[in-house]
């Protein structure tokens, strides 16, 4: 069947993650050529629907529709009817009567995407549904992580932080296992979901042995907003002190490891300014340009309805 939404990496076959990355290999080559307007959506109609607060993502999006022609609408969640009590089901009602070719989701709610598919004509992507996943974050750290390293099978790499609220931890972990990564999670036992394990990754409670070796660090932010009053981290003095990541922290690592981070970065909780902005191992700027060849790939091949998968 072809590719008609993507909404998740759990399930994708790793051919199919594979044509995707080649594909916007060729968009990074065409971007920094400087030659960006396509005609390939040309009369397409784009609709970025977020009802969570988001930059790199909303403008990454934006950015790859204009380039490839599309006409781009950014609606504006806090003063649409949304806010007034309309249902997500009157949503797609109401999206479907402005026949939108590809629609670009955010939702607190993890399934919002998936429900929006069932009732658009729209090819729907799904830009990070509560804490389930964020598949186009995961496949530009995976783009990132294949530029410099050749491969991504074989690659030791490890998540860190605040792994049980993260969909951008879900995302990579399915895309890195199925690419044959060795992935590990580490960070404190209140952020980790118990059936981790069942995801095919090593669970490190003790940050110097999580990092042990690892070819990739790939940091998250703390995502309080997520956590209720839960208590489920002390300051954020002590998280650094145990679970952030710094210049002694990163030499655990293999010496050429690489040091990411999805954004936004909370500097001192979970990463140290001097390891963030090192130009030698951290491709944090590089996650943000592949970002925009990522989504261009993908809204080529939705557009399309190409791919198996």
């Amino acid at each position: 069947m072809p590719l008609r939404h993507l909404l998740a990496i759990e399930g994708m076959h790793p051919h199919d993650i594979g044509q995707l990355l080649d594909l916007a290999e060729s968009y990074v080559l065409l971007n920094r050529s400087g030659k960006t307007q396509r005609d390939l959506l040309r009369g397409r109609t784009l609709i970025n629907l977020f009802f969570e607060d988001s930059t790199r993502t909303r403008t990454s999006f934006e950015l790859a529709g204009k380039r490839l022609g599309a006409d781009v609408i950014n609606m504006s969640v806090a003063t649409s009817s949304v806010n007034k009590g309309e249902t997500l089901l009157d949503t797609a009602a109401t999206l479907n009567a402005m026949h939108c070719d590809l629609l670009v989701v955010r939702h607190a709610q993890s399934g919002a995407p998936d429900l929006l598919a069932q009732k658009v004509e729209a090819a729907v992507i799904n830009a990070g549904d509560g804490t389930h996943e964020h598949p186009t974050q995961a496949l530009l750290d995976a783009l990132t992580i294949r530029r410099r390293k050749g491969r991504l099978a074989g690659l030791t790499v490890a998540i860190c932080g605040d792994i049980a609220h993260s969909r951008v931890a879900r995302s990579n972990i399915h895309l890195l296992t199925a690419m044959g990564s060795r992935v590990r999670v580490v960070g404190p036992p209140t952020l980790m979901p118990a059936e981790i394990e069942a995801f095919g990754v090593e669970r490190h409670h003790d940050m110097d042995a999580g990092l042990d070796g690892a070819d990739i660090v790939m940091m998250l932010r703390l995502q309080r907003e997520r956590m209720g009053d839960g208590g489920l981290v002390p300051s954020a003095r002590e998280f650094f002190r145990f679970w952030g990541l710094d210049a002694a922290r990163l030499a655990r690592a293999r010496p050429d490891a690489l040091v990411m981070h999805p954004g936004p970065m909370n500097r001192g909780v979970e990463i140290d300014s001097a390891v963030a902005d090192d130009p030698l191992r951290s491709v944090i700027r590089e996650q943000v340009e592949m970002g925009v060849a990522v989504r261009m790939a993908v809204l080529d091949t939705l557009s399309r309805g190409g791919a198996n998968g």
